[in-house]
């Protein structure tokens, strides 16, 4: 069986295991906790050097306050609202139905269209920066929410696709061909067996490209640029002021923006990591 258990391995390899596990965790968890601590901070508890130590001052009502009441904070979680709930349920959409005519239906160019869904995915997207964003133009979309919505369920549909197509291709043929013989039409078929069967699927993906959206920085420079229609990621850099930062309220958004993907993982856990292991056994 490979990978070999770590309870099989030499002693050597599970002393080495043993430690090196929690130093990359610690390691991995360092940024994540001198954020959580210079949020609730004082100002002058930052311009002071105190970076890692225990703060002499907790402003945790404070500064998480001061993000919503003096920044535009609300309105950026709104626009990553409305921007990616829309991304998430369209492309997952849209996957899953060309995920089940790609793996259940034979059809001239099948395999060729798979691979094209493959081949968008290799494509650096910054190389698409400027063409995507003279397209925004010419349609009249830029610095709208709906040109983020538009680019990122074209670009998100091709990953879905590929994740889909590979969980309905496990579906065995002779159930779709019964329920053909039943009378039942394909709609009904897609939304009465196949939809089921791929339930852990969808709520994995659907984790996934919320995630995906949510953390978007880069698209969100390029096609917005007013607070009207800035997601929270573009938004968090723009509380950092011309001459001063407020490093205090910078680490209390990011920690705000953060809660949502967050949240959406734990309460989907269990559907998460059912999707992720569907198919993983055999037999």
């Amino acid at each position: 069986m490979f990978p070999t258990p770590i309870e099989k391995t030499a002693p050597w390899t599970r002393i080495s295991y043993k430690i090196a596990l929690p130093l990359s965790i610690i390691l991995w968890l360092l940024p994540l906790a001198a954020i959580l601590m210079t949020s609730v901070r004082s100002m002058g508890d930052i311009n002071a050097g105190n970076y890692w130590g225990l703060p002499t001052e907790w402003n945790i009502v404070e500064n998480y306050t001061s993000v919503f009441a003096n920044t535009a904070m609300g309105r950026y979680l709104l626009n990553s609202v409305l921007v990616t709930l829309p991304v998430m349920v369209g492309s997952v959409f849209l996957a899953t139905l060309a995920g089940f005519a790609l793996a259940k239906y034979k059809f001239r160019g099948n395999l060729a269209m798979f691979a094209l869904f493959i081949g968008g995915n290799f494509v650096p997207f910054q190389i698409l920066m400027i063409p995507v964003r003279d397209l925004t133009i010419q349609l009249g979309l830029y610095d709208s929410v709906w040109a983020l919505i538009i680019f990122h369920t074209a670009f998100q549909t091709g990953f879905c696709t590929l994740f889909m197509r590979n969980f309905i291709v496990g579906i065995p043929d002779e159930l779709i061909e019964s329920c053909r013989l039943e009378g039942a039409s394909d709609w009904k078929i897609f939304y009465s067996i196949v939809l089921p069967l791929v339930r852990p699927a969808l709520a994995a993906l659907a984790v996934l490209i919320f995630t995906f959206v949510w953390n978007d920085y880069f698209w969100a420079l390029v096609l917005v640029q007013s607070d009207e229609v800035r997601p929270v990621t573009a938004g968090i850099s723009a509380l950092r002021g011309q001459w001063l930062a407020s490093w205090n309220l910078i680490s209390a958004g990011s920690v705000v923006a953060a809660l949502p993907p967050v949240i959406l993982f734990f309460a989907m856990q269990r559907h998460f990591i059912a999707g992720l292991t569907l198919g993983a056994t055999k037999g």
